[in-house]
C-alpha cells in the first residue's frame, strides 16, 4: 500500500466529464481519496458541461412542491444539493467531497491527477481549453474506450491528450458496464500506466557521503532525463516536466490505491496500446457475434467469432505496435478477453447486429430507431480499421475483421461469415 511517508504535498484529483461512466468513476475516485488522505486531498473536482434541467418525476428526489422539480436548475446545483448526478447516473448516491464545476478551467487548477471521460470527439477542444490551466507536471488516465484510427494512422486517445496539454497520460479500460459499476456489483478493470522514466527518478538533495563524495543520483542531469518513448518506442514529442518530489510518486501502487475499491478491482500494467486497442477492436468482433446471433446460430457459433476475434487483435496489437503490445493483454485483462466477452454477449453492437439480422434491416435503421441519437462505435471503427489495412495491403490478413465491414456494406451475406473468418 503506498504511503505519504516522506512526502509533504498530496495529489489533487479532477475528473473531467459526467456522464454515466464519468459519475461512476467519480464516485470511486471520491471514495478512495476520503479513504486515503495521507496521499490524496479528500475534494474531488468534477466537470460537468452545464445545462438545465428538472428534477425528473422518476427520480426519488421529485417534490411537486419543490422548485428542483417544478423549475429549470443548473445540473451543477443539483448534483450537488442532492449528491446525485440525477439525468446521467439516477439513483446512485455520490460522496460529498465529489464537487461537480461548470468551470473546466477552475475544476483543473491546481489538480495533479486528471482522469478523462467523456466522448471523444470532444477531446481536442477540451483540451485546447485546459492547457493554459494546468499544472505542468500534472499527469492523466483516459477512460475513453478506443483508438481513432484512419487510412494513416491509428492514435490512442491518451496520447493525444498527453501531445496536446504536455503530460503523460495513461488509460483505463475493462468490461465495465457504468450502470453495474455505480451499484457496486462487482467487476474488474485494467489500467495501463507506463510511469516516464523521471517520475521514478526525483533527485535527493545535494548532500555529502562520509567518503566526502556526492551521491550519483543527486548529480542527475535532470534534462536529459525529461524524454519518454511513446507506444512505438519513438521518443515522445512532449517533453515532460518532474513532478515535485514533495508529492508522492505516481506509479502502478498509487494509482491501484486510487481506484481499487471492494466492487471494483484494478490490475495495473503498463501496455497502454494494448488496453487502447481492446477497447476498440472488441466492438467490431461484438458486431459479427450479433449477426451469428441474428441467424440462431447458437453459442457455438458466437464462441467460434469471439476466438478468431480475439486472435485478431493480437496479431493487430502486434503488427502495429510491437514495441509495447503484450498478447497477455488481450488473453489474461478485463481490457481484453473479459471486456470482449461481456460485449459479445450484451453490448449495443451486439444487439443492434442481432436485431439488423432478425429484422431484415440495415444496422443503421437499428441504430437510429434504438439509441435514442446515440452512435455505434463498431460500424465506424470497422470502417476505419478496414481502411487502415487496405492502405498496407495487410487487409487480407485479418479476415474477420475485414469480412464484418464487407457485410455491413452489404459486399457479402452474413450466412458467408463462417467462409470470410477462414481467409484466403
Amino acid at each position: 500500500m503506498a504511503t505519504l511517508g516522506v512526502h509533504s504535498k498530496k495529489h489533487k484529483v479532477t475528473v473531467v466529464g459526467s456522464g454515466n461512466w464519468g459519475s461512476a468513476i467519480a464516485k470511486i475516485v471520491a471514495e478512495n481519496t476520503k479513504a486515503n488522505a495521507d496521499l490524496f486531498q479528500e475534494e474531488v473536482q468534477m466537470w460537468v458541461f452545464e445545462e438545465e434541467i428538472t428534477v425528473p418525476r422518476t427520480s426519488k428526489h421529485y417534490d411537486a412542491g419543490s422548485k428542483f422539480s417544478t423549475e429549470p436548475h443548473k445540473l451543477t446545483k443539483l448534483i450537488n444539493h442532492f449528491h446525485e448526478n440525477v439525468k446521467y447516473l439516477p439513483g446512485i448516491a455520490l460522496p460529498s467531497n465529489l464537487i461537480a464545476s461548470p468551470s473546466l478551467q477552475d475544476s483543473v487548477h491546481d489538480s495533479t491527477i486528471l482522469i478523462f471521460n467523456l466522448p471523444h470527439q470532444f477531446i481536442g477542444g477540451l483540451c485546447d481549453q485546459m492547457k493554459d490551466h494546468i499544472l505542468p507536471y500534472a499527469r492523466g488516465v483516459s477512460c475513453i474506450k478506443g483508438v481513432s484510427v484512419d487510412s494513416e494512422d491509428v492514435c490512442l486517445f491518451s496520447e493525444t491528450i498527453g501531445e496536446k496539454l504536455g503530460i503523460y497520460c495513461g488509460a483505463l479500460s475493462g468490461a465495465n458496464i457504468a450502470n453495474e459499476v455505480a451499484l457496486e456489483k462487482f467487476s474488474e478493470t485494467t489500467i495501463a500506466y507506463d510511469p516516464p522514466p523521471m517520475d521514478s527518478r526525483n533527485p535527493t538533495p545535494q548532500a555529502t557521503t562520509p567518503k566526502g563524495t556526492t551521491p550519483q543520483s543527486s548529480q542527475l542531469d535532470l534534462s536529459a532525463i525529461n524524454e519518454h518513448k511513446d507506444t512505438r518506442g519513438k521518443t515522445s514529442k512532449v517533453k515532460l516536466i518532474i513532478p515535485p518530489s514533495e508529492l508522492p510518486p505516481i506509479d502502478h501502487t498509487l494509482l491501484k490505491t486510487l481506484f481499487h475499491r471492494p466492487y471494483f478491482h484494478v490490475q495495473v500494467v503498463s501496455d497502454v496500446a494494448g488496453v487502447s486497442l481492446g477497447g476498440a477492436l472488441k466492438n467490431i468482433v461484438a458486431i459479427a457475434t450479433g449477426f451469428v446471433a441474428g441467424l440462431g446460430w447458437g453459442d457455438n457459433a458466437k464462441a467460434a467469432v469471439m476466438r478468431v476475434g480475439l486472435l485478431e487483435m493480437v496479431k493487430f496489437g502486434k503488427m502495429f505496435f510491437s514495441n509495447s503490445v503484450h498478447t497477455g493483454t488481450f488473453t489474461e485483462e478485463s481490457a481484453g478477453v473479459a471486456d470482449l466477452i461481456t460485449s459479445c454477449s450484451g453490448g449495443r453492437n451486439y444487439r443492434c447486429a442481432k436485431m439488423s439480422v432478425e429484422r431484415k434491416v440495415s444496422i443503421g435503421e437499428v441504430e437510429k430507431e434504438e439509441l435514442n441519437g446515440q452512435m455505434l462505435q463498431g460500424t465506424s471503427t470497422a470502417k476505419d480499421v478496414y481502411e487502415f489495412l487496405k492502405a498496407r495491403g495487410k487487409d487480407d490478413e485479418f479476415p474477420l475483421l475485414v469480412g464484418t465491414y464487407r457485410i455491413l456494406q452489404g459486399e457479402v451475406k452474413v450466412e458467408d461469415l463462417p467462409d470470410l473468418m477462414v481467409g484466403k
